[in-house]
């Protein structure tokens, strides 16, 4: 009997151990190696955000309309990347390091191809021109310059250009100030062929046109601005008519945490 019963133990052991080690990680666990990650995951570390441990992750995100076809554009959730220029390792195109915090490990290009519809971009009037910089008190400096913001949107119009079903939308943080700075470099960059004109952006929480419809008559280029004045001068939308932010704190309290419905 009681060596039926150390077989039995030894048995429910083994079976355990080889449970642990066949199952394979999820999303967000510590890893070691891709081989450990569930489909679909690889093993990673982002120093972007800080994280220093790797741990399994999306290889590539789910493309709403690959799931659900015909709804407006506004019924979607696109993944969007904050300070997307900004990337780890870079050297400023003024020859200078850079000093300025980083968000991101993958070039505008290698994000739009592993799914992101979304970028945040920060532009500035720099060396008589417009340029991407992570800066401060409405200045760019060597130090907080990225590179010429046309640089960055001749890789939006190149994945425009050979993905003629997506859509793209711009988030910019303006401190421009050069009569039409921005209408020009957009133009410089080829992308106005894909404008979504700002006068079929609906107001007051209505629904977007379609993506059928916006694919269709090749409008797929979508562009906010912070500036309100630049949607009269240059026919940018001005974001928060059409645009709404959640909040997001790092620390809530029960006098500044709210339930939404």
């Amino acid at each position: 009997m009681q060596l039926q019963n150390t077989i039995s133990i030894a048995s429910l052991l083994a079976a355990t151990l080889l449970l642990s080690f066949s199952t394979a990680l999820k999303e967000g666990q510590t890893c070691a190696a891709d081989r450990f990650c569930d489909s679909g995951l690889h093993c990673e570390t982002c120093v972007a955000n800080g994280n220093v441990r790797p741990r399994c992750t999306r290889i590539q995100p789910i493309i709403p309309t690959s799931k659900v076809k015909g709804l407006p554009f506004n019924r979607y959730t696109w993944l969007t990347t904050h300070n997307s220029f900004a990337m780890m390792g870079e050297k400023s195109a003024t020859g200078s390091i850079i000093l300025a915090p980083t968000n991101q490990q993958d070039s505008i290009t290698s994000q739009l191809n592993n799914g992101v519809r979304g970028l945040m971009l920060d532009m500035y009037d720099f060396m008589n021109d417009v340029w991407l910089c992570h800066s401060f008190g409405g200045r760019c400096f060597n130090v907080t310059a990225f590179q010429p913001a046309v640089n960055v949107l001749k890789e939006i119009q190149a994945f425009l250009e050979s993905n003629p079903s997506e859509i793209i939308t711009i988030f910019i943080e303006d401190y421009v100030t050069s009569s039409n700075g921005l209408t020009k470099v957009f133009n410089a960059a080829g992308l106005r062929k894909y404008w979504f004109p700002v006068t079929k952006m609906p107001k007051n929480g209505g629904d977007w046109p379609t993506v059928d419809d916006m694919v269709k008559n090749n409008q797929r280029l979508v562009v906010f601005t912070s500036k309100s004045a630049k949607e009269a001068s240059e026919g940018i939308a001005y974001e928060w008519r059409y645009v709404v932010e959640n909040q997001c704190e790092f620390q809530l309290t029960s006098s500044n945490c709210l339930a939404v419905t």
